[in-house]
């Protein structure tokens, strides 16, 4: 038999593990909506200028792994690698710019051209919150609080929070320029990608992974130092909050994440369940620019990578969500009788109860076996004779008693032993 696999980065998901993926979604819909959010659904791709604009476009994401496209009418589209811009993009058409509060959460596929790994492919798949149009450190805290609830409710209790601050816009340029000047003494001696990072980017040598900028990195002076008085109160309050509320968390200077748009509080989640790459989850505060607007708009939020959720909880053993079997499977034998368990299947699928069913001509022995393999808890079966005498055979496939139902009682007596 030919092997189609589906395109490199992307797979195929099953009955059994779309249930797995079913309790997430669920799960997120019942902790967010307790914490005042509503579900918002976007398109799966946008204009590039969203996320040109919004990530900024010396992100490594714009720069490297969007899947952009131009359609019939010349324009330039492209599949989204994140939520949060699309998110912002929508809310931009509501009230929000005037600072009324918005809570939204999505989930669903997101598309990025970077080297399929562990928990990490090209379709992935991504559940979030954004908590747009105010700032306040408490805000910040809460949503962190949340992410944390959520993780817990799936059964994950041993996440490690890490948190720091990225200061505002106006901290950026003496913050920026003391890291230029201590990697521009070390970077002969670090990466390719640094050496480009240096000029265009400096804050993305700090979350460099190759061993030799590491070990530059973990000399680099305390930027967080040079931020302002007021960015620096307003992280003391978020670490406060959080520990207001009994949520450990360990302050990482290296933590920027890495798209340009954060300021404040940048946080991450990980777990070593998922091998090297530990990130479970991740956001923070940030101020997005949309095309056409001179105004950021001011937000808080966090993504969840599904898979890696789902490889983390695989880690722990946790058992997933089963599917319950038929409780009944009706075993037909002629065409009279497949035809009069279709009507019965009907009417009790109708009823809530769930039905399994011979729909072929087969063998009594292959039906009986397949009622067996099915997991029903009853086999009811109905032949020429039964449907002349006006009855069903009802068999237990726990201990193989069985009875005579006559015809009118049937519906009753399965819709109160289902």
């Amino acid at each position: 038999m030919a092997n189609f696999a589906p395109p490199p980065g992307t797979a195929d998901i099953f009955a059994a593990e779309a249930r797995r993926w079913r309790t997430l979604e669920n799960t997120a819909a019942s902790v967010f909506s307790r914490y005042g959010y509503g579900e918002l659904r976007t398109p799966i791709f946008e204009y590039t200028e969203i996320f040109q604009r919004g990530l900024g476009g010396e992100t490594e994401v714009v720069q490297k792994e969007m899947y952009t496209f131009e359609d019939r009418g010349g324009r330039s589209l492209t599949l989204r690698p994140e939520g949060t811009a699309g998110v912002m993009r929508a809310l931009s058409n509501t009230d929000v710019l005037n600072g009324v509060e918005q809570r939204v959460y999505y989930c669903g596929p997101m598309f990025r051209g970077e080297r399929p790994a562990a928990g990490r492919r090209r379709q992935f798949h991504q559940v979030g919150v954004e908590n747009v149009g105010r700032v306040a450190p408490l805000i910040d805290a809460e949503c962190i609080a949340m992410l944390m609830e959520f993780l817990r409710e799936l059964g994950i209790n041993d996440a490690k929070l890490a948190i720091n601050t990225r200061g505002v816009t106006a901290d950026r340029g003496p913050a920026g320029e003391l890291l230029r000047n201590y990697f521009a003494q070390h970077i002969d001696t670090m990466c390719d990608d640094c050496k480009a990072r240096l000029d265009r980017n400096v804050w993305r040598i700090l979350d460099c992974t190759q061993e030799a900028c590491r070990k530059v990195v973990a000399d680099a002076p305390d930027y967080v130092a040079s931020f302002s008085a007021e960015s620096r109160a307003y992280f003391d309050e978020v670490q406060a909050a959080l520990t207001a509320l009994g949520i450990p968390y360990t302050v990482d200077p290296l933590l920027v994440r890495g798209l340009d748009y954060y300021v404040h509080t940048v946080f991450e989640v990980s777990h070593s369940g998922l091998g090297a790459q530990t990130a479970v989850a991740g956001g923070g505060r940030y101020e997005l620019f949309l095309p056409g607007q001179n105004r950021p708009v001011p937000g808080v939020g966090f993504a969840a990578g599904m898979e890696r959720l789902l490889m983390v909880q695989d880690a722990l053993k946790l058992n997933p969500p089963g599917v319950d079997p038929a409780s009944f499977y009706l075993v037909g034998l002629g065409a009279a009788a497949r035809m009069a368990n279709l009507k019965l299947a009907n009417r009790l699928r109708r009823d809530g109860v769930t039905v399994a069913l011979e729909l072929e001509e087969r063998s009594f022995k292959a039906q009986l076996r397949s009622a067996n393999k099915s997991g029903a808890k009853y086999a009811v079966i109905r032949g020429d004779a039964e449907l002349e005498k006006g009855v069903a055979v009802v068999k237990s496939m726990a201990d193989g008693s069985q009875s005579e139902i006559p015809e009118g009682e049937l519906f009753e007596f399965l819709s109160s032993h289902r």
